[in-house]
């Protein structure tokens, strides 16, 4: 079983940037990494995703612009960085993996899962 562990979250002011890492003890270069939040009394939704071969992205209309997501073979990771934050992206956050070459922001296509990280965004 894939296990992946989050880190980088905490809290930030308005307009502030933070990176959010996910690695895990398996090798990620096979896995497509999703990148998923859930805000306080809403559902989880998708935030960005990378394929399994870096290069191509997909990202939600609120991340487009502001959040870059990528991976780094060398050394097993994936970001996701943040900037121009603002406090409608406090939310936990959550990477996935799923097997497959290409991604796509569905929860349902992700078996993989973190345990998530907080990210706080103060006014």
């Amino acid at each position: 079983q894939l296990q992946l562990m989050e880190s980088g979250g905490g809290v930030v002011q308005s307009g502030g940037s933070l990176r959010l890492s996910c690695t895990s003890s398996t090798k990620l270069d096979f896995y497509a990494i999703g990148w998923f939040r859930r805000a306080p009394g809403k559902e989880q939704e998708g935030v960005a995703c990378i394929r399994r071969a870096g290069g191509a992205t997909t990202y939600a209309d609120a991340a487009k612009g502001r959040f870059t997501v990528s991976k780094d073979k060398a050394n097993n990771m994936a970001y996701l960085d943040m900037k121009a934050l603002e406090p409608e992206d406090t939310a936990v956050y959550y990477c996935a993996a799923v097997l497959a070459y290409y991604c796509e922001l569905t929860v349902q296509e992700y078996p993989h899962w973190g345990q998530g990280t907080q990210v706080t965004v103060s006014s």
